[in-house]
């Protein structure tokens, strides 16, 4: 019951595993309905704030379109839960090989984008607070907002197409198998451009925070503080997807028969697993960079007590 022979793929080689499934049928079932459980309760709240909350700003655009993300993201979950667990039909790997899985990651990937334009947002309204107007242009962020959408839709859409059956890597089509490559190829790479154009960001934020402290020569300054906020932002990226893309590669390597070495695939499998499990954390991590950025959020959450100072320059007004 624990045990799966993996049949993987490399040109005309087949190569046989026994995979150990104990963990991940027994262990991610449980901490994944925790995150579908918390997840509905925040999203629920979060949906309904967002509703009432008018797109003013680029931030907002962006914050609106992470919600709908996560919701997608957390609605694919009972899938994975039930075909990891065991208790769902047969037909459920299907499912998840072909449908859930994937809307799974353009979610992700979706998020992982977004997360890197409120990076760019932050950026230009801390350290270059006198071109907010010429950049906070609602329309350009909305359209942007759609291309991402599109894009990634697009990139992901053959992994539906060209599955066949319950093996998610073996009975795909040759060009399937090549596309899921190129695709995994493709998410690392933007995660890897997002990475280094939010560390870019927030070193020169980090900068202009360090001055901001010296210039002012007060131990405490509420600007300060306002500004250190901001770092929640990068701060969810690192903990949900960093992780998982630096098992991305290899684990996309013992699927396609590049890792051959049987318990060095089933190691990976269950780091896999991991970091994948923590980058569906980051549905539950989103709601905190909502609270602590955007004070239209804060305003509407019952029994919130929203700070009266005037001098926000790290939330959106």
């Amino acid at each position: 019951m624990n045990l799966e022979t993996l049949n993987t793929t490399n040109g005309s080689t087949s190569v046989n595993c026994t995979r150990n499934l104990k963990i991940t049928q027994t262990v991610f079932p449980v901490l994944y309905t925790v995150i579908f459980l918390l997840g509905i309760i925040m999203h629920c709240l979060s949906g309904w704030i967002f509703f009432n909350v008018p797109s003013k700003s680029v931030f907002i655009v962006y914050l609106k379109n992470s919600v709908v993300a996560d919701i997608i993201m957390i609605l694919t979950l009972p899938f994975k839960i039930l075909s990891d667990s065991g208790i769902g039909p047969s037909q459920m790997s299907v499912i998840v090989c072909r449908f859930s899985a994937v809307i799974f990651h353009e979610s992700m990937y979706i998020n992982l984008i977004l997360l890197g334009l409120i990076g760019w947002d932050r950026f230009v309204k801390i350290v270059r607070p006198h071109s907010r107007n010429k950049m906070d242009n609602v329309s350009q962020a909305k359209m942007i907002s759609v291309a991402v959408w599109i894009v990634i839709f697009l990139l992901w859409l053959p992994n539906i197409i060209l599955q066949s059956s319950r093996n998610c890597i073996l009975q795909k089509e040759p060009l399937g198998v090549e596309w899921h490559k190129a695709v995994s190829y493709m998410g690392v790479i933007i995660f890897w451009f997002v990475f280094i154009s939010m560390t870019l960001f927030y070193t020169i934020i980090s900068k202009k925070i360090y001055d901001c402290y010296i210039n002012s020569k007060r131990k405490v300054n509420p600007s300060r503080k306002k500004r250190l906020k901001v770092f929640i932002v990068v701060a969810v990226f690192l903990l949900c997807f960093a992780p998982y893309h630096f098992l991305r590669l290899p684990y996309t390597f013992t699927q396609v028969g590049i890792i051959k070495d049987c318990e060095l695939q089933n190691r990976i499998y269950v780091a896999k697993e991991t970091t994948q499990w923590l980058a569906a954390t980051n549905v539950i991590m989103d709601p905190l960079i909502y609270v602590m950025l955007c004070r239209p959020f804060r305003k509407l959450i019952p029994g919130f007590k929203s700070s009266s100072n005037s001098n926000q320059e790290a939330d959106i007004k």
